[in-house]
């Protein structure tokens, strides 16, 4: 009786709070039906391109739980992809008038800001129409772009923070030794400095002279586009980024030839009205490049339609009649054998599979962005694509800011490998790191242990004990047969020597220019041009092109994305605000998060910040 009695309480409780969280969110769906309904007008003529330059671009939008959507971490930053498309739609599109670049600090990596540096350089040869930029402030990617404009406007109290690039390698060697852990490391290469942070309290030589040749060679990239784009010598780029001229405010900018007035935001806006022939007090018609990539209705209440239509045929069987198409599969993130949010063996390799068994499609385009992880999931990877190679489909990577390490392991196989110019490749080199902690916990906090083993080395590697001069051995070559396989399939891929690649490696980074040179990619370019050189093999420049793997976002996180739960992300941000912590902070705790799990032999670049 008494446990009916609890029972029946508990799911009272239950079907109160169930209840209450239906209403507040389809409270807020309303409110978002009922506002949009309003606005919502489609994109009308005298339209405005608009590049809101904020947050993270992201390769592809990112998936995202309904945990990720409570906790208000689902990305509604700017797409490269639409970004790119949307640039090349406007070009014929008689609806937009010009395009506005906002910058506002976003972040991406450097062959990023190459491929939309690319993509605003076509759109300024193929089309007349104007381009303007604004900032409060401008950072260094942000000018790069902005740098294409017809004209550069800044506010009167800004700055812009054009620096050069520099790396940043964080050591925990001595707040190791504080905890009493030691780290075992076995590699090869000795480039491979993905290990140094562990077991040194700075840079070994190698790792000076290969961060020093690319970083170099990166500035020399973005210096000489500034130069061309605002008419001056490269030297002079060069001695502006040595005078930390974000400090000396916009009025020393504009004597510098980096920017073309100072103004307000609001007489900004203004010019638009004007260039647009809107009257002052008509609000600017601007187009975001998802909308005009997609060309959409923005209707909250469309949003809402499609979402829970979407959230219905999740898991279905049957996928929709594509028709023969090259498939552009996205592998970014780090590589993991069976968790995560980047490229996972256990669900990049049946992707691949089904690609290779679908006769819809033609050929593969692997838009490549990682910096490697587990070389367990790079050579199932690696055997994956061999597959559709198999089924006489042509294959060709997309390298964006990193193919480097295990990313440059599941690429190499490919019929054709394009790589921006800023593009951190090779990195071929394997290492196993095992941490000792007995230091710590027997040393530090006097937990002692008994091992009883049938066997010898029954427990091996443990966390509480060093490893034996045989257990470090056997390790040892285990990581050198993966290597031995990692320049094996190098070389059969790039036609080369094993020895030849050997000469190369040795865990050593390249940017995509120098890779060229040595053959371990065959020419520079963006996405659009591997896709393009695909279309031109195929022999059909009409054929399709799709791009996997396909959303599998629920409903709520389709609602998220589409702004209908801000109200509510924004409470639960509120509460955990004094739990956040800048980027460069927040991607080093989820890096030595992931050491727990991860696979003890690895194909990794060392983890660095490059600004």
């Amino acid at each position: 009786m008494l446990k009916r009695f609890f029972v029946s309480l508990l799911g009272t409780v239950a079907g109160i709070w169930i209840s209450f969280f239906l209403i507040v969110f389809g409270g807020l769906m309303l409110v978002g039906i009922a506002a949009g309904s309003e606005t919502s007008e489609g994109i009308r003529d005298r339209s405005i391109l608009y590049f809101d330059l904020g947050g993270v671009i992201e390769e592809r939008t990112p998936e995202a739980s309904f945990s990720d959507v409570l906790q208000g971490k689902v990305s509604k930053g700017p797409v490269l992809r639409d970004l790119i498309a949307a640039l090349d739609k406007a070009v014929d599109d008689d609806r937009i008038e010009g395009v506005v670049l906002n910058c506002s600090g976003a972040s991406m990596g450097f062959a990023t800001c190459e491929e939309l540096a690319d993509a605003m350089a076509r759109f300024k040869s193929t089309s007349d129409k104007w381009v303007y930029a604004y900032a409060d402030s401008y950072e260094q990617g942000d000018y790069l772009l902005a740098s294409f404009a017809d004209s550069i406007y800044i506010n009167p109290l800004g700055g812009v923070n054009i620096h050069g690039v520099a790396s940043q390698i964080p050591f925990f060697k001595g707040l190791m030794d504080k905890v009493g852990v030691k780290m075992q490391i076995v590699k090869v290469g000795s480039f491979k400095s993905a290990v140094e942070p562990y077991i040194l309290t700075g840079a070994s030589e190698p790792s000076r002279l290969q961060t020093k040749t690319f970083i170099d060679s990166i500035w020399s990239y973005m210096s000489g586009v500034v130069a061309e784009n605002r008419g001056l010598s490269r030297d002079s780029v060069t001695r502006i980024a040595g005078q930390f001229y974000a400090a000396r405010g916009a009025e020393e900018a504009r004597k510098a030839g980096l920017v073309d007035a100072l103004i307000y935001r609001r007489v900004f806006e203004n010019r638009l009205r004007e260039l647009t022939g809107l009257d002052s007090d008509e609000d600017l018609r601007l187009v975001s490049p998802a909308e005009l990539a997609g060309d959409v209705e923005t209707d909250p209440a469309e949003i809402i339609r499609l979402a829970m239509q979407q959230s219905r045929n999740k898991g279905k069987a049957d996928k929709p009649a594509r028709g023969e198409h090259i498939a552009v599969l996205y592998a970014t993130g780090d590589i993991t054998d069976n968790d995560g949010n980047g490229i996972v063996g256990e669900r990049m390799v049946p992707e691949i599979i089904a690609l290779a068994d679908d006769d819809d499609v033609r050929a593969l385009v692997l838009r490549v962005n990682s910096g490697g992880g587990s070389a367990f999931a790079s050579e199932q990877i690696w055997e994956a694509l061999e597959y559709l190679k198999s089924k006489a489909k042509p294959f060709y990577v997309s390298m964006g800011d990193y193919a480097a390490s295990g990313g440059y392991y599941i690429s190499c196989g490919a019929d054709r490998i394009f790589a921006d110019f800023t593009t951190l490749t090779g990195s071929i080199g394997v290492f196993g790191m095992i941490p000792d902690a007995s230091g710590l916990i027997t040393g530090k906090l006097g937990v002692n242990f008994t091992t009883i083993e049938s066997n010898p080395n029954a427990l091996a590697p443990s966390l509480v004990s060093p490893l034996t001069p045989e257990q470090a051995a056997a390790l040892q070559i285990s990581v050198e047969q993966t290597y031995d396989l990692f320049t094996k399939r190098v070389a059969e891929g790039r036609d080369m020597t094993q020895d030849d690649v050997k000469e190369i490696a040795g865990g050593r980074v390249w940017v995509g220019a120098s890779a060229l040179r040595l053959g371990l990619v065959d020419e520079i370019g963006t996405l659009g041009d591997a896709v393009e050189a695909m279309k031109e093999r195929l022999g059909d420049d009409d054929v399709k092109v799709v791009y996997y793997p396909e959303a599998s976002d629920d409903f709520w996180t389709v609602m998220a994305r589409s702004g209908a739960l801000d109200g509510a992300s924004a409470a639960i941000g509120d509460c955990n605000a004094k739990l956040n912590v800048d980027a460069e902070t927040r991607e080093l705790l989820e890096y030595v998060a992931r050491l727990r799990t991860a696979a003890p032999v690895q194909a990794r670049m060392e983890l660095m910040y490059l600004k």
